[in-house]
């Protein structure tokens, strides 16, 4: 595989193959983080004004990679490979997300 999920010390690598192979399971686990985040930036655009919702958000994502990688690690691995290989492209890695998503099914 050409890129990793996560690195020497097992800190997940946020990619966009990482990213977009999780979405669903941030979306759902992350979902109150990032809406208060969106609420703060409608509010004020001005970024600093959002810093610690921001941070409070990744915060979650990263937490989530990390759980998905050490609960799915093999099938995880294959998927975020595929996405990869496809330039993010879901229809050309059905298969993989299929066993990844039935490894860490969707609370």
């Amino acid at each position: 595989m050409a890129t990793k999920v996560v690195d020497a010390a097992g800190e997940p690598i946020p990619t966009s193959s990482v990213l977009m192979s999780a979405a669903k399971h941030i979306e759902i686990k992350c979902k109150p983080e990032n809406v208060e985040f969106l609420k703060c930036k409608k509010k004020d655009p001005n970024p600093e004004k959002c810093l610690d919702k921001g941070r409070q958000a990744t915060r979650c994502a990263l937490g989530v990679l990390k759980d998905l990688y050490q609960r799915c690690k093999d099938p995880m691995e294959a998927y975020v490979g595929c996405m990869y290989y496809h330039t993010n492209e879901f229809d050309l890695c059905r298969k993989e997300q299929q066993a990844f998503e039935k490894a860490c099914p969707l609370d």
